[in-house]
């Protein structure tokens, strides 16, 4: 998903912590992080949940629950985003099936050279 009116916000304090609120978001609804990374204005995430829980579901709670405390912690974004809305409307899901689990764990891998961390990366 990416940020409203594409700003690149998501850098230095902003991106560590907003990849902190979606780990926690991620382990306390049981949803295992397999891949991601922080772009300046996007996020991508490659994500193992149960079934039981929509796609939609899980992006509400996860851009809902970030956006409120980044602002929170951080005035220059609530400055910015006056409305209170910090992420675009909608964001882009697809499942693993018509593209292998590895051509999309290589598509986030790729996406930065630098900043690497494991499994969630963010942007320099």
């Amino acid at each position: 998903w990416v940020t409203k009116y594409r700003y690149k916000v998501l850098g230095g304090h902003i991106a560590v912590r907003v990849r902190d609120l979606i780990r926690q978001g991620c382990e306390a609804r049981g949803i295992t992080i397999l891949q991601g990374s922080v772009g300046k204005d996007h996020i991508h995430l490659l994500l193992s949940c149960p079934p039981s829980i929509a796609p939609s579901k899980i992006l509400q709670y996860l851009k809902g629950r970030s956006s409120r405390l980044l602002q929170d912690e951080f005035p220059e974004l609530k400055k910015k985003y006056w409305g209170q809305h910090l992420w675009a409307r909608g964001y882009f899901c697809a499942t693993v099936g018509t593209v292998t689990e590895e051509i999309i764990r290589n598509y986030i891998e790729n996406q930065f050279n630098e900043g690497k961390d494991e499994i969630f990366r963010i942007e320099e």
